[in-house]
């Protein structure tokens, strides 16, 4: 045999035991096993191998913040000043720390399904039936199934007896799949959870018996399929990555461009080239925020912190700030949107119709007892202490019993099952014989449409009549309108029996009670939370491996879509191509009867039009796209180990309303992280242009290489810090999520920048100017003193710190004026403050600090000077946005 791809679900059962050379009494030999082994390989998942840790670390490296902050080492090394050197080299290894450790948590994605993967088979080689481990089957072996079994690769069926296989986890369906071994199929693009015929691997026998041939091994299973799709190389990269990446080599041309402009212009004016090497190198440092990569990840790190709090743990530092800038959340419906729980939510007997939530149990009618221990006696489920095993419909019957108050334990020790008639899918229906006493009954449910071929009579307020075409009216209209709401039907039927009653007799001339109609509920937090991301800009789009019908009910309920025109099914997705797709994605709010690959290309289509993307999701089938989208999402109570590890996030209480609370926590992060790099930018700026223009001028020096270091590396990243332990602003979810090509620079930010520095720039020129004017010099004189040199350096230092201290405070919020917020309500940034103003004066009044920094005390005069222009930048920038205020 050869490893050609088939369609197996198109192929009869003849044609499968022709193709794959099996005998279907006996099973493979065991030298045909091994020989197929050596063709197909073992039947395990494979990952690729392993990046070395050293190898994964230095790759951290590679980023042009790191490569500047490592020219930053080695200037601050080269000028003495080793204790900087020191504090930005820590800065470097732990962000390679941190970003080496995320990397190797991620490769948890696929050791998560290779544990899933391997449970132990029943087959029957050389006729005889033993377990083996799953890794030793081959395409060719007999699979013996039974209720309980995990299935170990993928099947083609050959018998089944009301086999039912819970699929969710790979297809997203909450109810298992009744299988059918002669059903064949002829549309090739047939969806997973179509293929009745079929037995996936990872997936779950619930009820029934069968066999099967095994098909597909490892990497060709399905479940293979989706670990190819997770274990690639493709590392995409957050907005808040490409933002610092873009700003580090900007400043990275914007450092080199002043070393050399400088030397340059200080060459001309015939200055010692020795000197001006240093102030040019200073220059230099204090264009590169040396502390951003450290203030981001401080920043990051309290948001982490604060969002753990609110039931989210974040497995990625960068992912936070994603999620401000998400714009469309992709979601599973099932255990995401739904609970995941099958649960009656209507019955219809002859009384009519009623809905359970308004059902209490001193109003249950004769008839709604009748119909609940039919349910309860025609059933293999259990439930005991919250624990259940078997068909979740079955459960659901079971806890129907509770809630009208029955006696479920005293029900069935009354009553002994003699006999029964199993499920079939050709009659759609299971029957039993039940002995009470000296009476014996059948109980017989199924599909209503079946069981109303089989009833003479129905059940009505105690008593049984002759069935009329009004009864049969009304069940059909009741059980359509349950359908048509989404809800699964099932009905029942009864009648007296005799012990000896055979299976063929059970189901004639039966009694009919009513029907029952369920549903995977909606979550109830679901709806105000898509209404609260649909006010702040988000649209949520439901993917879903579930019917048409039954996507768009819940859809409806939760106010995600509004008709069947938002609705795209996998196969109508199969017809459009990748550019039809990006098109159209936009118009759809919910994508029914969908395979993992599908999901991959929805999320993908929607990237395309520059959307930012959140997926959340908890079943296996969730993993790729939770990989490929922007930020995953997984649920943490219910998600599998595959979707946690291949999500960014993971919601601790399984609440959809957490992911709304995490973006409002990450646009405040990002709001954070911006007033940081901006107060940084904006003071380097400043500081740059304190030092340019003098010197282009042919003033002397404004400040010295250990000043300006002492500033950069102190007084600037200090309040930066701080400005990134904001509180965050409330009314943050009014605004819609940013553009995803906007910076750090946009909506006017840049100019404000530009403004900003050129504000502090141009009042520390004129401190040092009028440090050299009230001493009776001009900084154009030649030979000027040491002290008066002194004096203005020291206004031109107290004014750069005062200057930048200030601004930090107008910062807090870019759009409220300070007195529509708590100006000092950043407890940081008042200990900032006041910290900034404590090191300034242990510079000046200490003497051997203040002759290392060649500083002068000043007198009270300069003192008021200080002040007075180191407050202009705040006064300006809250004027500002009172006018911007008042013109919006």
């Amino acid at each position: 045999m050869s490893k050609e791809i088939q369609q197996w679900f198109t192929q009869s059962v003849p044609e499968t035991l022709n193709k794959l050379s099996l005998d279907s009494d006996n099973g493979l030999s065991e030298a045909e096993a091994l020989k197929r082994k050596e063709l197909f390989g073992p039947n395990a998942l494979k990952a690729k191998t392993k990046k070395p840790v050293y190898k994964v670390f230095l790759s951290q490296l590679k980023d042009w913040l790191i490569y500047i902050l490592f020219a930053a080492v080695i200037i601050t090394v080269f000028m003495g000043e080793y204790i900087d050197s020191g504090i930005i080299m820590l800065v470097i290894l732990l962000n390679a720390a941190i970003g080496t450790y995320q990397e190797v948590k991620a490769g948890k994605a696929i050791e998560a399904l290779l544990k899933m993967s391997s449970p132990k088979a029943l087959v029957k080689r050389n006729g005889q039936t033993k377990e083996i481990d799953s890794a030793e089957l081959v395409p060719g072996d007999l699979i013996i199934l039974d209720a309980g079994r995990i299935i170990p690769a993928d099947l083609r069926l050959l018998e089944t007896v009301n086999l039912q296989i819970e699929e969710s986890s790979l297809t997203g369906e909450a109810v298992p799949v009744l299988k059918n071994a002669a059903a064949t199929f002829t549309d090739p693009n047939l969806p997973i959870a179509d293929r009745e015929n079929m037995a996936f691997m990872s997936t779950v026998v619930t009820a029934g018996r069968g066999s099967g041939i095994v098909v597909e091994t490892g990497m060709n299973t399905e479940v293979g399929k989706i670990a190819d799709l997770l274990d690639n190389d493709f590392q995409m990269k957050t907005p808040l990555e490409k933002k610092l990446s873009d700003l580090g080599k900007t400043l990275g041309k914007i450092a080199v461009g002043i070393c050399i402009v400088i030397f340059g212009i200080s060459w001309f004016q015939g200055r010692d080239p020795a000197e001006m090497f240093l102030i040019s190198v200073s220059l230099a440092v204090a264009s590169i925020p040396e502390g951003l990569a450290a203030i981001v990840a401080v920043v990051l790190s309290i948001g982490v912190t604060a969002m753990s709090k609110k039931n989210a743990i974040i497995r990625k530092l960068p992912a936070v700030e994603t999620l401000g800038s998400v714009n469309i959340i992709c979601s599973d419906k099932t255990g995401t949107f739904t609970l995941n729980k099958m649960t009656v939510t209507e019955l219809y007997t002859a009384d009519g119709l009623v809905l359970l939530d308004l059902l209490k149990k001193n109003t249950v009618s004769d008839s709604h007892r009748k119909l609940s221990e039919g349910m309860i006696l025609c059933s293999d489920a259990t439930l005991e202490n919250d624990e259940a095993t078997g068909d979740p419909t079955e459960i659901a019957l079971l806890i129907l019993g509770d809630q009208i108050g029955l006696d479920r334990t005293g029900l069935i020790k009354k009553n002994e099952r003699i006999a029964e008639n199993p499920f079939e899918s050709s009659r759609k229906m299971m029957s039993v014989l039940i002995k009470s006493g000296n009476e014996v009954t059948v109980y017989t449910k199924g599909a209503l449409d079946n069981l109303l071929k089989r009833v003479t009579k129905v059940y009505d307020k105690d008593e049984i009549r002759n069935i009329t075409p009004e009864d049969i009216k009304n069940f059909r209209h009741a059980a359509r309108k349950m359908s048509d709401n989404a809800l699964r039907t099932l009905a029942l039927a009864y009648k007296s029996a005799e012990v000896s009653t055979p299976r063929d007799q059970m189901e004639k001339d039966l009694v009919l009670i009513g029907l029952v109609g369920m549903i995977d509920p909606a979550r109830e937090e679901v709806k105000p939370a898509v209404k609260l991301a649909k006010q702040a800009g988000i649209k949520t789009v439901m993917i879903t491996g579930d019917h048409k019908n039954t996507a768009l009910a819940i859809a409806k309920n939760l106010e995600v879509a509004d008709n069947m025109d938002q609705v795209l099914t996998g196969p109508e997705l199969d017809e459009l191509s990748d550019e039809e797709l990006q098109q159209k994605v936009g118009n759809y709010r919910v994508f029914a009867r969908v395979s993992p690959q599908h999901k991959v290309k929805i999320v993908q289509a929607f990237q395309a039009n520059g959307n930012v993307v959140s997926m959340t999701g908890d079943g296996v089938n969730d993993g790729p796209s939770l990989q490929i989208a922007d930020i995953g999402v997984a649920m943490g109570i219910t998600g599998t180990d595959v979707a946690k590890n291949a999500a960014d996030m993971i919601l601790t209480d399984d609440n959809f309303t957490t992911i709304v609370v995490a973006i409002e926590q990450g646009r405040n992060i990002f709001n954070n992280i911006k007033k940081s790099v901006l107060f940084l930018l904006t003071c380097n700026l400043g500081e740059v242009l304190a030092m340019f223009i003098p010197l282009s001028l042919g003033w002397p020096a404004p400040l010295m290489a250990t000043q300006l270091l002492w500033i950069n590396l102190l007084t600037d990243s200090l309040p930066a810090i701080a400005l990134g332990m904001d509180a965050g602003d409330s009314d943050v979810m009014n605004d819609k999520p940013r553009k995803f090509n906007d910076n750090f620079f946009s909506n006017g930010a840049g100019i404000q920048v530009f403004l900003g520095g050129l504000l502090i720039g141009a009042i520390t020129i004129f401190a040092f100017w009028y440090g050299f004017y009230e001493m009776g010099y001009s900084p154009f004189d030649k030979n000027i003193p040491e002290e008066v040199l002194k004096n203005s350096r020291t206004l031109t230092f107290l004014v750069l710190v005062f200057a930048q201290l200030f601004y930090s405070f107008g910062l807090r919020n870019s759009k409220k004026p300070f007195y529509q917020f708590n100006i000092l309500g950043n407890k940081f940034l008042n200990s900032t403050l006041l910290l900034g103003i404590f090191l300034q004066l242990i510079l000046l009044f200490i003497p051997v600090l203040r002759t290392a920094f060649k500083l002068h005390i000043p007198d009270a005069k300069g003192w008021i000077v200080a002040l007075s222009l180191g407050i202009i930048p705040f006064i300006v920038l809250e004027i500002s946005k009172i006018f911007t205020l008042k013109k919006n």
